[in-house]
């Protein structure tokens, strides 16, 4: 079985839709999503549009829960704020009520979807480091975690001592846990503008991260028409 597993989509609409032709190519048999499918980008409605229409497996993301009310927006720093109000204000009452509907933390019989961290999740904290991912592993109740959150792509081991990958290729051995970051479809942050996704392959024993182009200059030319900060165009390009 295919999993498609993707996150971080932030109103990224060209991301997106890029991603998905790559997985319908792919016959991918199922979608995972590991939230903030809003948020920095100016199609908001439309990427919560697709999410819903392709049937995926969701968990809330920090910028989702913002958007309903339900996280403080001090947590956010000036620019991803003011995306914030603004994308509360274009979000349908539909969109809104179904980001509600999304619960924090998913589990499959063989792996769990956060958007953070499974260490109290609603607290959206990070996960970038060997300790970061130590105590992500104290939580799991399965081999495997999905998460997000940073926009940075990498896998960790519950080795001795513990070990991560860089590597776009991960294999997996569910008598090790591990933790992915599957990276960002709609605001990549490693220094490579390409959507970011990943393909777990229950057949192969193995998750495989995948770089996907898409047209960044028609999602930068709709972020500054709608009037959002110009840094959150510019970085598009500049992966950061």
């Amino acid at each position: 079985m295919k999993f498609a597993v993707l996150g971080d989509i932030h109103g990224n609409l060209e991301a997106l839709d890029a991603v998905l032709a790559v997985c319908e190519a792919s016959r991918v048999d199922c979608y995972l999503c590991l939230g903030d499918i809003v948020g920095y980008g100016a199609n908001p409605n439309e990427c919560v549009d697709r999410i819903r229409e392709i049937g995926a497996l969701v968990v809330c993301g920090n910028h989702d829960h913002a958007v309903i009310g339900a996280q403080n927006l001090s947590y956010f720093n000036s620019h991803a704020k003011e995306a914030v109000i603004w994308t509360a204000r274009q979000l349908t009452d539909a969109s809104k009520q179904w980001l509600k509907t999304l619960p924090l933390v998913q589990h499959l019989p063989d792996f769990s979807l956060v958007h953070g961290s499974l260490q109290s999740p609603e607290l959206f904290n990070y996960v970038q480091t060997i300790k970061d991912a130590d105590y992500n592993f104290r939580q799991m109740d399965r081999p495997l975690l999905f998460l997000g959150h940073s926009h940075y792509p990498l896998a960790f081991f519950d080795t001795n001592p513990m070990t991560y990958t860089l590597d776009p290729v991960i294999p997996l051995d569910f008598s090790i846990k591990t933790v992915i970051n599957i990276g960002s479809v709609g605001q990549p942050r490693d220094e490579n503008p390409r959507s970011c996704f990943a393909v777990y392959d229950t057949g192969a024993s193995k998750v495989e991260l995948i770089r996907v182009e898409y047209d960044i200059d028609t999602a930068a030319d709709k972020i500054a028409a709608a009037g959002l900060p110009q840094t959150l165009a510019l970085r598009l390009a500049l992966g950061k």
